[in-house]
């Protein structure tokens, strides 16, 4: 299946309660494979094309509010419709699963794969102090697979978790292997375990408010104190990475997603002809697998941050390794995919 699809049916088998969204290309699929499915009359999962991007985050919002496992997917511009919701959704402490499939920009840009998305993602593209667990997916199988785990991270640290791929991702066809169907929680099940959702149950005797407002700025900052001390145990339990033929490199390429996958390649071209490199792959891109990178990369000569877009994760590369290893950026962006010859006579500039 493509990987649009192997979202959609990760969701229907993980026991997700509902999916609000909106078709915006290159990621369509993932609603229409929904739509397609029906499993609302398998698993009761409502599956609901909102009125905009605008409409479906905030869908998600409320569903989330009420403890259920909530999703939405959209694509570049439609994610940036998305970041007031975000905000608000991290600012309540609400746990919900976000996609984003991106393609080039900035504006509405082309139809094609980037990764132009990651300041906006990992950096927080709203407003507040607020961080989005991102994982990026470098297969179908890992689309499939970083639904469940999006979930189980989103309500471990009551935190939106966005799920960064791209348009190769997204569109590329392979084998899946899937899971049974696992049944949604039920309203007894998150009474108990999500004492903090909105359940409409009088029998608590408690009235749940759930809200990101706070007009005393002490107790916006206890609240902040709170979110942020969230944030450093994310970072200290669940930075995920894969090193890849680093044991012996002199050199090391670091990307994520597609671009990873294509890194492969040029490590063979590399290899051929004498110059051993290696590849560290985030799949968390916040957090950020820092250590991993300083450890790795500081055993190296030169690092080449490889990135489907102008420069932007190389930043947390550099942080990673300080000022010990130089390190630089080789990029294509604009809907561009670069070769794997493209990488590595890069790679071959810089080892000269």
């Amino acid at each position: 299946m493509k990987g649009n699809q192997a979202i959609a049916e990760a969701a229907i088998r993980c026991g997700c309660d509902g999916y609000f969204g909106y078709p915006i290309t290159p990621q369509s699929e993932v609603l229409e494979h929904l739509m397609a499915e029906r499993p609302y009359l398998t698993t009761g999962m409502v599956v609901l094309q909102a009125e905009s991007e605008l409409a479906s985050i905030n869908m998600v919002y409320a569903g989330a509010a009420a403890g259920k496992r909530v999703m939405t997917s959209s694509s570049s511009p439609g994610f940036s419709l998305m970041q007031e919701g975000l905000s608000y959704i991290a600012g309540a402490e609400l746990p919900a699963l976000c996609v984003n499939v991106v393609r080039g920009g900035p504006g509405l840009g082309t139809i094609q794969p980037s990764q132009s998305d990651y300041f906006q993602t990992t950096k927080g593209g709203g407003h507040g102090d607020y961080r989005l667990i991102t994982l990026a997916p470098a297969s179908v199988q890992e689309m499939y697979d970083f639904v469940e785990l999006g979930f189980d991270l989103a309500f471990k640290y009551r935190n939106p978790v966005a799920i960064l791929s791209d348009g190769v991702i997204g569109q590329v066809m392979e084998k899946v292997m899937v899971d049974d169907y696992k049944p949604r929680w039920t309203n007894e099940y998150i009474e108990k375990n999500c004492p903090w959702a909105a359940t409409g149950h009088r029998s608590t005797g408690k009235h749940r408010i759930v809200t990101s407002l706070e007009l005393e700025a002490l107790k916006q900052e206890a609240i902040n104190d709170r979110i942020q001390a969230k944030y450093r145990k994310c970072e200290e339990e669940d930075a995920r990475y894969e090193a890849i033929q680093c044991d012996d490199a002199e050199y090391l390429f670091v990307a994520y997603g597609s671009a990873a996958r294509i890194c492969m390649k040029s490590i063979e071209l590399a290899r051929a002809e004498g110059i051993k490199v290696g590849l560290v792959r985030p799949i968390t891109l916040w957090p950020f697998p820092t250590k991993a990178v300083g450890e790795i990369g500081g055993r190296m000569k030169k690092i080449l941050s490889v990135e489907m877009n102008a420069g932007q994760m190389i930043e947390d590369v550099r942080l990673a390794v300080g000022c010990n290893v130089p390190v630089e950026h080789y990029g294509r962006y604009g809907g561009v995919i670069p070769t794997p010859v493209e990488i590595f006579d890069a790679l071959k500039k810089m080892v000269k």
